[in-house]
């Protein structure tokens, strides 16, 4: 083992949306040097589309990326939820004039990859930001205010501070709760394909965003890449869980969906099934910070995906842990200012999605009747339903003002 000399005023552990915009908002508002540390042996994002609601427009805004970003985006019309066996239209979110109005910010959706080049290349323009591929870090301890990574060759890294935002399975988590992913028995399919192979048969919405909703098991379908791209998400609950080994099969979805809607059944054709993503999450810590060491986005609160918020809230914490970093002498204060606004809005989130998983996918009577009685109710212009998502820095901006 050898140790190298301090090699910034901070470490992020990871690469991914979230580190590098930590990075990004680090540098822009507090001016310290940054190093980033990746597992990959190069930068870049694997998946397929993303949704960006309003509050992680504002953080791309202030990180002075948004333009970049709505170049290479799809501004969709609408949010539909559509019952997957009859196509009827159960709710609608009208995303246009009034929802900007009311949110400050566009909706977007575009691919990940965008989105995390457009963050590394802006990240490329400050020489206080430096990379390092390569890097599976495996711990990190503080000791006399230097905090020290160590990788997967025994090799010794050594920083002011350290910020985990190293996913999922983050590492340096495990300096703060021994706890494990959950796994909710549910998997998902997902991939973009030329959007001529759809348009060709008349299949899709250019201009909305639907989720087809059923038991158990839901489709997310809309444009990416400025409309030159089709992303498909098929989500499913198996009924063959086991901890080790197959469940969640590409025979098990086509079972799964059988009998729904012909414009469904379609789309499950043109789904790439060579990846498969287990979908978990983690129950919420109540602390992540410990002296200069904090975590970041998934490492800190991971989530299910259905309210499509996990990236988001990645650069919610990476805009208010840079304005924390700003605003005090030391590391520590600041990461605990950090963590005390966003510990508690990470966790209402990762709960919300849960239950929201739920919602979108009861099999139940009961919850059938009531879900149904509320979206009776509901109209495309009740934009106070995602107040508590998409308002989150007006409200957080009338906090400071009051």
């Amino acid at each position: 083992m050898f140790y190298m000399e301090k090699i910034s005023d901070v470490i992020v552990v990871g690469g991914g949306i979230g580190g590098l915009a930590a990075a990004l908002s680090i540098v822009q508002q507090s001016n310290k040097s940054v190093t980033v540390l990746e597992q990959a042996a190069q930068f870049g994002e694997v998946g397929a589309g993303i949704q960006l609601a309003p509050n992680a427009l504002h953080v791309l805004e202030q990180l002075g990326v948004k333009k970049a970003i709505e170049d290479v985006s799809v501004f969709p019309k609408r949010l539909v939820l559509k019952d997957v066996y009859t196509a009827e239209e159960l709710a609608v979110l009208d995303l246009t004039d009034g929802f900007q109005e009311r949110f400050g910010q566009p909706y977007v959706v575009l691919h990940r990859s965008d989105l995390h080049r457009v963050l590394f290349e802006a990240c490329q323009q400050h020489d206080n930001i430096t990379f390092i591929n390569n890097q599976k870090i495996q711990n990190v301890t503080e000791q006399d205010g230097i905090v020290s990574v160590n990788n997967q060759n025994g090799e010794t890294f050594i920083a002011d501070a350290v910020i985990g935002a190293d996913g999922l399975k983050s590492k340096i988590r495990k300096h703060f709760s021994d706890d494990e992913p959950i796994c909710s028995e549910y998997v998902a399919y997902r991939g973009t394909i030329p959007i001529e192979e759809v348009t060709s048969k008349g299949d899709v919405a250019m201009d909305d965003v639907i989720m087809w909703i059923g038991p158990n098991l839901h489709l997310v379908q809309y444009p990416v890449r400025r409309g030159e791209l089709y992303n498909q998400v098929v989500v499913f609950k198996t009924y063959e869980y086991k901890p080790e080994g197959d469940w969640g099969t590409p025979e098990e979805m086509q079972q799964r969906f059988a009998g729904a809607h012909p414009l469904v059944e379609r789309a499950l054709h043109y789904i790439s099934t060579q990846f498969r993503w287990p979908m978990f999450d983690r129950l919420p810590i109540n602390n992540w910070t410990d002296g200069n060491i904090t975590l970041l986005g998934d490492a800190a609160h991971p989530m299910l995906q259905y309210l499509a918020q996990g990236g988001v809230q990645a650069l919610e914490d990476a805009f208010v842990l840079g304005e924390a970093l700003a605003e005090n002498d030391s590391y520590n204060a600041a990461f605990l200012q950090y963590q005390a606004e966003r510990q508690p809005r990470s966790a209402m989130v990762q709960t919300s999605a849960r239950k929201w998983g739920e919602i979108i996918h009861a099999e139940d009577d009961i919850t059938l009747l009531l879900r149904q009685a509320i979206f009776e109710k509901h109209t495309e212009s009740n934009y106070e339903v995602a107040d508590f998502l998409y308002n989150y820095f007006n409200t957080r901006k009338q906090k400071v003002n009051a």
